[in-house]
């Protein structure tokens, strides 16, 4: 089969690789119908994920189609239509007692990062059970990709973490596919402003048809002063950190208001400064965090009801062959007025 497999910082290739089989009585084999790129592949890719080993396929969103399972697999059958999950739970250990799902013992975030991910033609699923959820007759199967991992991230580690409200006023700082998703989600709660901070106007010209109440260009300068007088100088109740750079966390920490929320969604690469000392005295919430997927289920049910579209994110389709194009357009997404790309197998 074909893989994209990333070859140490810098370089990754389309090659041919085994077709994976069934390891463990929990596994399943799916055959890749539709998958995408992950701003966490770019991260991989420039070396900021040193656990991935050279040779790893990349990738841990899609769906597809049940090749084969194994014996102790109870829920699937070949054939059988499935989204995959970003995280891998053994739904048995402590942490997965708790919902802690990117904390199993025996899982957690490691397709596409310590085993071969969904960036191929095939790909083998560690607890089949907990990992895979059926797709409801008649689905928009590309808009639910967007459910294996940015729609549940933003929703669990920026809304959710953030404890967004009603009446909140809530800033986004990054308006990529996971910055959307938690547009998109922090809209169930109601808030009454969506700030989204950006440096591309195609992308903040998105938020707004997405639900945003106001969108700021960073690369304008004076972005704090502006959050600042959006929120009659209070401050922000919830500031969602969707980038993974410290100039974007250092935006969060000046603006956040006295009992206020920041809840860090971006993957950062090298170190931010934290300003306890400013902060100590403001009675803020800090939380960082890697997606559970325990709201998936939810998630599929609100998408299939039309309260929410993510399939609105989609701005590119590729053939799956056409993987590195895609990956360089997803890479330049300013230049390309790209969000999320849909890799097509069948």
């Amino acid at each position: 089969m074909k893989a994209l497999v990333y070859q140490g910082p810098g370089r990754k290739a389309w090659v041919d690789k085994p077709q994976p089989e069934i390891v463990k009585p929990t596994d399943a084999i799916v055959r890749i119908t539709r998958t995408t790129i992950c701003g966490t592949d770019l991260h991989i890719l420039k070396g900021d994920v040193p656990t991935v080993e050279a040779g790893r396929t990349l990738g841990h969103e899609g769906v597809g189609v049940i090749e084969a399972v194994g014996s102790a697999v109870t829920s699937f059958r070949p054939g059988d239509r499935v989204l995959i999950s970003c995280i891998s739970a053994c739904g048995r250990c402590a942490n997965c007692k708790q919902q802690l799902y990117a904390h199993c013992s025996d899982g957690g975030w490691i397709l596409g990062h310590l085993i071969d991910g969904t960036q191929a033609e095939y790909v083998r699923i560690p607890h089949a059970d907990n990992s895979l959820h059926h797709i409801p007759a008649g689905a928009d199967e590309e808009a639910l990709v967007m459910l294996s991992d940015i729609l549940p991230t933003g929703l669990e580690i920026g809304v959710l973490n953030g404890q967004v409200k009603p009446g909140d006023t809530v800033l986004i700082v990054g308006a990529g596919p996971v910055g959307m998703a938690a547009l998109l989600t922090a809209q169930f709660y109601s808030p009454a402003r969506l700030i989204m901070v950006d440096m591309d106007e195609n992308r903040l010209a998105a938020a707004r048809r997405l639900g945003a109440t106001h969108t700021l260009n960073a690369a304008q300068g004076a972005v704090i002063e502006q959050i600042m007088a959006l929120s009659g100088g209070r401050g922000v109740d919830v500031a969602i950190e969707a980038v993974g750079v410290p100039a974007t966390f250092d935006i969060c920490q000046e603006v956040v208001a006295p009992g206020g929320h920041i809840a860090n969604v971006g993957v950062h690469g090298v170190p931010v400064s934290l300003h306890i000392e400013k902060l100590w005295l403001r009675n803020i919430t800090l939380t960082t965090g890697l997606v559970n997927t325990s709201t998936t289920p939810m998630l599929l049910q609100v998408v299939q009801a039309g309260r929410v579209a993510p399939g609105s994110l989609i701005t590119h389709h590729f053939p799956l062959q056409q993987i590195l194009e895609a990956y360089r357009v997803f890479a330049n997404a300013a230049e390309e007025n790209a969000m999320k790309v849909i890799l097509v197998a069948d």
